[in-house]
């Protein structure tokens, strides 16, 4: 596939003309550039937060003055491939230089300006990283969303956000604009491709014209930054706003302690660009600490293909979902040298105790477990160092003090299962996401009391380890993905054939669980073919929605349990299913 800069070589020359603008902030120390050891501390909160920060400016721009005075050697910043022999590398020098002409696009053809929102449909193309740092540079707020989202996906999330840019590839074009009539505030298509398309400005043509001069913006460090699009267990998606610093300084520690990187290493993180994972193991946690980001172009996992990369290309570190790990698994590990793999990691869902034992046994490799959430980050994790106990998901993490509480938020001992949450102190830690853009109530219900509250539940054993129970709400997450069951039940009622549904969670050996879907049918569909009519259904619900989302499992059933709410219908399906009593 021909992407942007395709001949990266003839880019290799490019080198900043002088120094990058925004280094230097007034803090304790009067006009010193902030350190790694800065932002660790600040992390900690052992140091308070500056009022200014952007990351684009005092970090990655800090990596590339190091460069440029030799202080660090000028390795990728970004390694990509694709499988087919084409092949990107960025020194954060040329980082710095083509996201310079990326931010002179979105604020001068495209019209945009500091605090307006950009929605980022690509798939793992450097585009995704350069438009990323280029909203950084110029105050955007980015909206990253999967290439998987239907034109209906889009709609709602273009409506609700009033993004006025979308900076999309050629595989959900056609979906923009078949939508575009209905998204008023909608003003700028950027098309990220090699050819041209009515009605988009090409992102390539500008860039290469652009001019390198650009002027990072000094952002507050608590204006925004982010929007993520969260799924929950009724209604649409939330959208969960995040700050320059709780994700440009809040994952800090996560690069150094849970990552375990250092400026030498190469991390491979296989996280779809639409989800926070993405930007946690890909962006911030690996650039903090100057680590090279590894991306493989990859659209559909082939195991094989997958361990030929970890036995050609020098990566340190990896870091995927179960899922990934369940399927390498089932190969003979042992055939495969890996070039200088020491550090593997997942999370996104629980790990089943007997994968990691199987990982570890036939690659010698400890897999560390982390659970986090969009909202948060990072909360709990298995350190470099740190025993493993099967199954459990380590211990809380700084800055957070875990705690598993009651219904009534009073801390539970030691082997009672509550709900998983975090303590607060006086003020809300700045690592937190800052809210539920337009849905004040929603962000408050995520306070009871002193706590913040995860939704999830959990035990803590006697040496503080946390062990991961199940969702005190009944969001569905397979292979890493986050599916609202409402959103499903709501494309299958749109079927002629449904009646009623309720979508829960069912067991997978691979995927760890899969969406499951009970239906009751309608009169004219009740003598149908059920493997046929089973198909159909799949098949409504991914033209309907996102087609990750899509039943695995159907049943039909003559009716539902009877209950007040679907809340209640899934919680006693769920557990049905799950052998629970």
């Amino acid at each position: 596939m021909k992407i942007l800069f395709c001949h990266y070589q003839t880019f290799r020359c490019i080198w900043l003309a002088k120094a990058p603008g925004r280094h230097f902030h007034r803090d304790r120390h009067l006009w010193m550039p902030l350190t790694l050891a800065d932002f660790e501390a600040i992390n900690r909160c052992d140091r308070s937060l500056p009022k200014n920060f952007n990351f684009a400016g005092d970090v990655l721009d800090q990596w590339s003055e190091k460069e440029k005075t030799g202080e660090r050697p000028a390795n990728p910043a970004l390694w990509w491939v694709n499988g087919k022999g084409d092949e990107v590398k960025w020194s954060f020098r040329e980082l710095g230089s083509l996201s310079r002409k990326a931010a002179n696009v979105l604020t001068k053809p495209c019209g945009l300006q500091r605090g307006d929102r950009v929605a980022v449909i690509l798939p793992r193309i450097p585009e995704w990283w350069l438009v990323n740092v280029a909203c950084m540079r110029t105050g955007l707020v980015f909206i990253p969303g999967t290439t998987q989202l239907t034109a209906k996906d889009m709609l709602y999330r273009l409506q609700a956000s009033k993004a006025k840019c979308i900076v999309a590839s050629e595989e959900v074009a056609l979906a923009v604009e078949s939508i575009m009539s209905e998204c008023p505030d909608l003003k700028t298509k950027l098309l990220v491709s090699p050819r041209e398309r009515n009605g988009w400005l090409n992102f390539q043509e500008l860039v290469q014209s652009a001019s390198e001069e650009h002027s990072c913006v000094q952002t507050g460090s608590q204006e925004p930054m982010a929007i993520y699009f969260t799924s929950g267990t009724s209604g649409s998606p939330k959208m969960a706003q995040h700050s320059q610093s709780s994700l440009g300084i809040g994952h800090t520690l996560s690069g150094r302690y849970w990552l375990d990187l250092k400026s030498s290493d190469i991390i491979w993180n296989m996280s779809d660009t639409g989800w926070i994972k993405a930007a946690i193991g890909s962006v911030f946690a690996s650039w903090l600490q100057g680590a090279c980001v590894f991306v493989h172009r990859m659209a559909q996992l082939d195991t094989d293909n997958f361990l030929d990369t970890l036995t050609t290309y020098p990566i340190t570190t990896l870091c995927s979902a179960p899922t990934v790990f369940r399927m390498l698994v089932q190969k003979d590990l042992t055939r495969y040298k890996f070039k200088k793999l020491r550090h593997c990691l997942t999370g996104g869902e629980p790990l089943n105790p007997e994968v990691l034992e199987q990982w570890k046994a036939q690659t010698g490799l400890e897999l560390y477990e982390g659970y986090g959430q969009t909202e948060v980050g990072i909360i709990c994790a298995n350190h470099k160092g740190q025993e493993i106990k099967p199954g459990s998901m380590g211990k809380g993490v700084q800055p957070y003090d875990v705690q598993i509480i009651d219904e009534n938020g009073n801390i539970l001992p030691p082997g009672k299962e509550g709900e998983i949450a975090l303590r607060l102190k006086s003020t809300r830690p700045f690592c937190f996401f800052s809210e539920y853009v337009d849905n004040p109530d929603k962000t408050a219900a995520t306070l009871k009391g002193d706590f913040y509250v995860t939704g999830d539940r959990g035990v803590m054993d006697s040496d503080g380890y946390f062990w991961f129970v199940g969702r005190a709400d009944d969001v569905i997450i397979s292979s890493g993905y986050r599916i609202g069951p409402f959103e499903v039940e709501s494309a299958l009622i749109e079927h002629p054939a449904v009646v009623e549904s309720a979508v829960v969670s069912s067991p997978d050996p691979v995927r760890g669980e899969v969406v499951k879907a009970f239906v009751v049918l309608s009169a004219p569909f009740k003598s149908s073919n059920p493997e046929k009519l089973t198909l159909e259904l799949q098949d409504h619900v991914k033209k309907s929605t996102a087609p990750y989302k899509y039943p695995r499992k159907v049943e039909f059933v003559q009716e539902l349990p009877k209950t007040i709410t679907g809340k209640i219908k899934r919680n006693v399906l769920r557990d049905q299913e799950w052998g629970r009593t």
